[in-house]
């Protein structure tokens, strides 16, 4: 979708969709970070995080993050939600990005993919699930969540974004969450032990 359309979404509203004040949004946020697999991570990537309220939930999860959007009126905001984040938190930049754009340099240990994939066309969103395997670390993993109603003008639904997203080459399915309104997927590395493999409390082939 063009920039135009998000510019004037933010030009409406400094919270358009309701991220701070809606028990959806909040419920939401509760299930991604609960379908995370480590109580930390070294490096987060959150593209699409629009005014940093799940930003702000992910620092206190992270040594490292890096949260971009497309709109620098939500970068702006972004920002300042994350300006006094309390002891514990990890370091935040927030920047603005294109997903048309190069990734950054570096890889990570998690990837938040919240509300985003939908926006783009199905071979851009192709081409950005590749870049995000590229950039993950060999014990990282890919959180997926969006809305799965059909919305006018969005290329995709949230169902076809994740459609996409689980056929990306290399990563495998952890976990699965969907209801009526949301979908949810956490994909890791082909080979990527669970919670309670890493912790010793099974092995990788037992159930």
């Amino acid at each position: 979708m063009r920039r135009e359309y998000f510019d004037q979404m933010y030009a409406a509203s400094p919270d358009p969709w309701g991220f701070t004040d809606r028990w959806y949004e909040q419920r939401k946020y509760a299930l991604t970070l609960a379908a995370l697999t480590r109580q930390r991570y070294r490096s987060v990537f959150e593209p699409g995080c629009s005014i940093g309220v799940l930003t702000a939930q992910l620092a206190l999860r992270c040594d490292r993050l890096l949260a971009v959007d497309l709109v620098d009126t939500a970068v702006q905001n972004a920002r300042r939600e994350v300006r006094d984040l309390p002891d514990g938190a990890g370091d935040v930049v927030v920047e603005r990005w294109d997903a048309h754009d190069d990734w950054p340099e570096a890889s990570f240990d998690l990837i938040v993919v919240s509300e985003m994939l939908y926006y783009l066309d199905p071979p851009d969103a192709r081409r950005f699930m590749d870049r995000a395997a590229d950039h993950l670390d060999a014990d990282g993993e890919v959180l997926l969540v969006h809305w799965r109603e059909r919305v006018p003008g969005y290329p995709m639904t949230g169902d076809e974004a994740h459609t996409l997203a689980v056929a990306t080459r290399g990563l495998d399915t952890q976990a699965t969450y969907e209801d009526d309104d949301l979908v949810l997927h956490l994909l890791a590395p082909t080979g990527a032990g669970s919670t309670a493999v890493r912790e010793g409390l099974r092995t990788a082939s037992s159930h």
